[in-house]
């Protein structure tokens, strides 16, 4: 049995403060997190799951585990992480990715929502949670979650997320949620670069955008900077193409009050898609810090929405997130950042060219493959 396991998860978990009380500690906290993060790796989705993982790879753990009372109940493991600070959670895993992942310039981070929908507590009329992920799209790899506080919304929540990530040099995409000048303020004072779309609901703003469009593409963009870039896809007998203009230097146009930080330039997509005799043409407008390059607007839109498939996706049909009905105090926050532990781990561990729940499956069968996930933690 390799080591590192066992040294590099204490390292990165060893300052979660254990608030229980010292007569009811028959576990230590770090076996209690060791093993939940196993369990989860292998698809445990659950408290009872994870304490019949554990009995089932006692004899495994113990090489590495003090284990001195046998393996936690479920109800320990469910009263632990319902108490554990989710912050400290968070700081832990961030101090993980921070030694496995080396984001270069240029990487796309794209931030979003996601509710757990079966979070929910009708008793306490508490709602379901909502969690905000940044999501590198080139590494394939969470950076950062934040629970959406029940009396706020993700405008709030999204400039404290940015607050812990480093983003220097990387392009920050968002939603229309994100279209707010906080946002954009703390993406620019992180040295990030940001693209965030737009949507009618921004009044003033999405109106001076698109009358700004008409006007250039009326004058055949004379005394414009601007840049195109086009793709087109054909398969499966649907047609799809992609316009994208981008015009550069336009503050003093749109925001001559410099209400929105480093706004550079303005981008518009144009969406044509023929299935079976039909065409559909959708428009959308974005702000953004960079400059006439349209090509790595283009390049960037199409990268936010990998957080759709390739993360949430995920989370919902390998890590079944959607049907979890863990609700207790801090229990649902934690279990989703043991979900994005689990998520991260198995997609660094390269061996195995498999998907997410195959690779789950493979490492709870097979204790030598689940090590060499547990180096990448």
């Amino acid at each position: 049995m390799k080591l590192p396991p066992k040294i590099t998860i204490v390292d990165h978990f060893k300052d979660l403060e254990d608030k229980r009380v010292e007569r009811t500690k028959r576990h230590k906290l770090i076996d209690i997190v060791t093993i939940a993060i196993c369990a989860v790796i292998c698809g445990a989705d659950s408290w009872v799951l994870m304490e019949t993982y554990g009995k089932k790879k006692e004899k495994w753990l113990k090489q590495f585990l003090e284990l001195s009372n046998g393996i936690p109940s479920h109800d320990t493991f469910a009263r632990v992480f319902a108490r554990i600070d989710p912050q400290q959670l968070q700081n832990s895993f961030l101090s993980w990715i921070k030694s496995i992942n080396k984001i270069t310039e240029g990487e796309v981070i794209a931030i979003d929502g996601k509710t757990l929908r079966h979070s929910y507590d009708k008793g306490k009329e508490k709602g379901a949670i909502h969690m905000i992920s940044a999501w590198a799209t080139n590494n394939r790899l969470v950076l950062g979650q934040c629970k959406v506080d029940e009396k706020s919304n993700e405008i709030t929540a999204i400039p404290e997320l940015i607050k812990v990530l480093d983003i220097a040099g990387c392009i920050v995409t968002i939603d229309a949620m994100g279209c707010q000048k906080q946002i954009v303020k703390s993406i620019v004072e992180k040295s990030g670069e940001y693209i965030i779309a737009l949507k009618k609901n921004q009044g003033n703003l999405y109106k001076n955008v698109e009358e700004l469009f008409k006007e250039a593409i009326a004058k055949g963009f004379e005394g414009f900077k601007y840049s195109e870039f086009h793709t087109k896809e054909d398969e499966h007998g649907r047609e799809e193409i992609r316009h994208y203009l981008m015009l550069s230097d336009i503050q003093k146009r749109i925001d001559p009050g410099k209400k929105w930080t480093n706004l550079e330039s303005v981008g518009m997509v144009e969406y044509i898609r023929k299935v079976n005799g039909k065409t559909k043409v959708e428009t959308r407008y974005y702000i953004s810090s960079l400059t006439n390059n349209a090509k790595l607007l283009g390049e960037s839109v199409r990268s936010h929405w990998g957080i759709e498939n390739s993360l949430h996706w995920v989370l919902d049909v390998a890590l079944r997130e959607d049907d979890c009905r863990i609700r207790k105090d801090n229990a649902p926050q934690n279990f989703a950042v043991l979900r994005h532990i689990a998520v991260n781990a198995v997609r660094k561990e390269k061996s195995q060219k498999l998907g997410i729940k195959n690779k789950q499956v493979c490492a709870g069968w097979d204790d030598e493959y689940l090590e060499k996930i547990l180096e990448c933690i």
